[in-house]
C-alpha cells in the first residue's frame, strides 16, 4: 500500500523555485519512492550512487550533467559522493547563463547535518531543503490507518504497511540490525556496533527521561565524551532527538538537562521487544512512548522555524512541550495525556503562570476538542497537527 506523502507537494514547489533541492530523512523513510514518482511523472533521470553501475555514469560529472541539462537529475545517497557538490555548482551556474534557474537537481540523503554542511558550503544560494520523516498521523489518517497502528508500528512505510503486527515487528528488528551492522559504516567506520546497539537499548528504556550522560557512560564502561559523540551521531541520522529545556527568566531552579527520545515509536517498541498493542499497554514505557509519538507528530506538522523545548522546575512545575513560532509572537504550551479523562497536573498550571504562553493545550489519544477550565483546550493529536499544518 502506497501512502501519499505531504513532502511530494513540497518538493514540486521547491523545485519550481530553486535549482537544486535536497530531500533529507532517515533511511527507509520513503525518499527513493518519492524520487521514482518524479521519474514516473516527469522526464527525470535517476542515479543511485550506491550502485557501481550508476556511479560509472558520473566518472565525468560535467559531461553527464551537460548531456542531461534539460532534465531533472536525481542523485540518491548523495552523502556517498560529497565531492559531486562542486561539480553541481558549475552545472547550475552554466545553466543560469542559458536562463535555466530551477528544477535541475533532486538530492536524496540520510544524514541531516552532514549533507546540510557540505551542500550549503558548495551550493549556497542554489539549494533548498525538504524533510521527509516517517509517516505522520496526518498522512496515516488520509490512508485510513488508525492512530494505534501508527503508534505501535511507527511511521517507516514498510513497517506501517506490513501485513501484520508480527511482520512489522520483524521488519523493524531487521532494520535496526541492518542500521547497526551495515548502514552506519557508510557514515562512520569508527563507531562500535556493539556499543551503539547497547546505547540504543538504553535510550529506549529511558524514553522521555532526562539525559544523564554520566550514568550512561558508567553503565557502558566508556567515557562521557564517547557517549556524547554517539548520541550526536544518532541525532544526525535522525534516529534520536534531544529536547532541550526552556530557560525562562523566572526566579526558580530550572532543570538544565535535555530529555532524550528515540524519534520513531515503532523503533522504541522493537528495541523493547513489544510486538503487540497488549505488550505495549502493559509496559512501563507506555506513557513515555505516547509522549514521544505526540512530540514527533506535532513537530513534523509545525511551520518552518518552530523551536521546541520543555519546561521543568526542581519543584515540579512542568510543561511537556513548548512550541515557539518563528515570528516570536506566539508560544503554545502542550500537556500530553494518553487518557482523555486524566486530570491536568497542578505543575502544568504553575508552569503556565511562569511562562504565560499564548495558548495552552492538553493533547489526548481520543477524538474531538473541548474546553477545560483556565483557558486550556483539550484536543486530539490529529486535530492539533492539522491546525499546525494550516498555519
Amino acid at each position: 500500500m502506497y501512502i501519499d506523502r505531504i513532502a511530494y507537494k513540497q518538493l514540486v514547489q521547491a523545485l519550481s523555485s530553486q535549482a537544486s533541492v535536497a530531500l533529507i530523512g532517515p533511511r527507509q523513510s520513503g525518499k527513493t519512492t518519492l524520487a521514482h514518482k518524479f521519474v514516473e511523472n516527469t522526464d527525470a533521470v535517476y542515479v543511485d550512487l550506491q550502485r557501481s553501475s550508476d556511479r560509472q555514469m558520473l566518472v565525468d560529472p560535467d559531461q553527464f550533467f551537460e548531456r542531461n541539462s534539460e532534465r531533472l537529475v536525481i542523485l540518491d545517497e548523495i552523502h556517498t559522493m560529497p565531492d559531486i557538490f562542486s561539480e553541481m555548482r558549475g552545472a547550475i551556474d552554466r545553466a543560469r547563463m542559458r536562463d535555466r534557474r530551477t528544477g535541475m537537481f533532486l538530492l536524496l540523503g540520510s544524514a541531516s547535518l552532514d549533507l546540510l554542511k557540505r551542500g550549503s558550503e558548495s551550493l549556497a544560494g542554489r539549494i533548498s531543503y525538504v524533510d521527509l520523516l516517517p509517516i505522520s498521523i496526518i498522512e496515516a489518517a488520509h490512508a485510513n490507518v488508525s492512530n494505534t497502528t501508527l503508534w505501535l508500528r511507527g511511521g517507516f512505510p514498510d513497517s506501517l504497511t506490513a501485513e501484520s503486527d508480527s511482520s512489522s515487528f520483524d521488519w523493524r528488528n531487521a532494520f535496526i540490525r541492518s542500521y547497526i551492522e551495515r548502514d552506519i559504516r557508510i557514515f562512520s567506520e569508527r563507531m562500535s556496533s556493539n556499543l551503539l546497539e547497547q546505547l540504543l537499548h538504553m535510550i529506549a528504556y529511558s524514553q522521555g527521561s532526562l539525559l544523564n550522560i554520566t550514568s550512561l557512560a558508567r553503565a557502558l564502561g566508556v567515557s562521557t565524551t564517547t557517549v556524547r559523540n554517539y548520541i550526536e551521531f544518532l541525532e544526525n541520522l535522525l534516529i534520536v532527538r534531544r529536547l532541550t529545556p526552556y530557560h525562562a527568566n523566572v526566579k526558580k531552579q530550572l532543570v538544565k538537562s535535555p530529555k532524550i527520545y528515540i524519534r520513531d515509536s515503532g523503533l522504541v517498541h522493537a528495541l523493547l521487544g513489544l510486538s503487540s498493542e497488549i505488550d505495549l499497554l502493559r509496559h512501563p514505557v507506555v506513557g513515555f512512548s505516547w509522549e514521544g509519538f505526540v512530540i514527533e507528530n506535532l513537530l513534523a506538522s509545525s511551520p518552518p522555524g518552530t523551536r521546541a523545548s520543555f519546561y521543568r522546575t526542581a519543584k515540579g512545575a512542568e510543561i511537556d512541550l513548548l512550541l515557539h513560532f518563528r515570528d516570536g509572537s506566539l508560544s503554545w504550551a502542550v500537556e500530553i495525556k494518553r487518557n482523555i479523562a486524566a486530570p491536568v497536573r497542578k505543575g502544568f498550571h504553575v508552569a503556565r503562570d511562569d511562562i504565560n504562553p499564548t495558548r495552552s493545550f492538553v493533547v489526548h489519544s481520543g477524538e474531538g476538542r473541548f474546553h477545560q477550565p483556565n483557558e486550556i483546550e483539550a484536543v486530539s493529536l490529529l486535530d492539533l497537527c492539522n491546525e499546525l499544518r494550516s498555519m
